[in-house]
């Protein structure tokens, strides 16, 4: 039997709600993804050109920094991890979090959240942070899922 962590980045509060009852539900640690800089709400308003996150997202650069060294990812051997969707794809602190550890033969499996996108193009923007690791889709947790279900998701993998 695996030893399986979730981790999460959230924004705004709602992938954090959604992988903190995907934790509960399968009885499974958790770990919140945490920007050195707080994300605003100016930041994350995607209609301006020169919001932090446009300009993450968007226009590339340097991934932003988090807070590390807080969590030990040796012990698992799979690990989901959760975000929002932006542009559709991962937002770029999760190559952050990707970079700043270990993934050696390990499985990612992704969830998240969103307003109506799929994961896009997620698994190939995010592989070259963890190049020794698995990485694959997992599932979207818009909507209302009932504890068996949460867990039936974490013991697919």
């Amino acid at each position: 039997m695996s030893k399986k962590l979730v981790v999460f980045f959230s924004a705004t509060g709602t992938t954090a709600a959604k992988a903190k009852a995907l934790a509960d539900a399968a009885g499974l640690d958790e770990y919140e993804i945490k920007p050195v800089v707080p994300y605003t709400k100016s930041d994350l308003n995607y209609l301006n050109p020169f919001s932090r996150t446009t300009k993450e997202m968007k226009l590339g650069g340097k991934h932003p920094e988090i807070i590390t060294g807080d969590i030990d990812v040796s012990q698992y051997d799979v690990i989901f991890i959760g975000y929002p969707v932006w542009w559709y794809i991962a937002p770029t602190v999760i190559n952050s979090f990707l970079e700043a550890y270990d993934f050696t033969d390990k499985k990612i499996v992704l969830f998240a959240t969103s307003g109506g996108s799929g994961f896009g193009k997620s698994v190939a923007k995010l592989q070259p942070s963890a190049p020794d690791a698995k990485i694959v889709e997992g599932f979207m947790l818009n909507g209302d899922f009932s504890d068996a279900q949460l867990k039936e998701f974490t013991e697919k993998y």
